[in-house]
């Protein structure tokens, strides 16, 4: 049986902060302000381990629905770990791109989020997205009004669209699809989470909570992902023919 590589495209839903923060007796903030720690070792253990794309569900189009304080922390924590850690990232040839719903971001955030796009932008490291106000049914959504603006304007046939038109729209469009998808927290569902691009990814879910996520519970996650076998709807021994080749 042919067996998985190691993951070229990782994506991470972190979740578990607020409970994490609740069993200690502390504020939903401090969960939050905990887990970049966390953010910061697994880019740094992705970038060593030769990941090429690192993509981290940071805030959903749903989480607007939490409470204004909540929601207006996050900002200003997001906003605050961007500024301390864009120099960092750059140095060590991160490139930093945002995913999502930009309407609705604060203009300082929104200003910072272009300006650490373009100052990485050339860099040869790790592929890093974040997707920020992000949504799969949104992404969906704004591919399928692109599509429809073009074919209006005669610049495309509706008798051609196929997959690879409405995967060329989407906020991963030139990445390729995750290979592995880790969930923390407990929860086994991707929450809107890519809702295209996850069709073929292996899901590996963990009861540990995000902020103690740990390079330890990483490596069983990419040990999870080596003992699978990626069919993508053949059988194994057309697999293992394709491997033998």
């Amino acid at each position: 049986m042919a067996m998985a590589d190691s993951p070229q495209h990782v994506a991470i839903i972190m979740d578990g902060n607020g409970r994490w923060a609740r069993s200690r007796g502390l504020p939903r903030v401090a969960g939050h302000r905990s887990s970049l720690k966390v953010v910061r070792r697994v880019v740094e253990e992705c970038s060593d381990r030769g990941v090429a794309h690192l993509t981290l569900f940071a805030f959903s189009s749903e989480n607007w629905r939490r409470p204004p304080d909540e929601v207006g922390m996050l900002m200003s924590l997001f906003l605050d770990a961007l500024v301390r850690e864009i120099d960092d990232l750059h140095r060590n040839q991160v490139r930093l791109r945002f995913i999502g719903d930009r309407e609705n971001l604060g203009a300082e955030l929104l200003r910072r989020m272009l300006a650490a796009e373009e100052l990485t932008k050339d860099n040869q490291g790790l592929s890093l997205l974040v997707a920020v106000a992000y949504g799969g049914r949104w992404d969906l959504v704004q591919a399928c009004r692109r599509i429809a603006a073009e074919a209006v304007a005669g610049r495309l046939a509706p008798a051609g669209i196929c997959e690879q038109t409405i995967a060329d729209r989407l906020a991963l469009a030139g990445v390729p699809d995750p290979d592995l998808l880790i969930r923390t927290g407990g929860e086994s569902r991707i929450s809107n989470f890519l809702l295209w691009n996850l069709a073929y990814t292996e899901l590996y879910f963990t009861d540990v909570l995000w902020p103690e996520f740990s390079t330890a519970h990483l490596d069983a996650a990419f040990e999870f992902y080596a003992r699978r076998e990626r069919r993508f709807g053949m059988t194994s021994a057309q697999v293992a023919a394709h491997s033998d080749a």
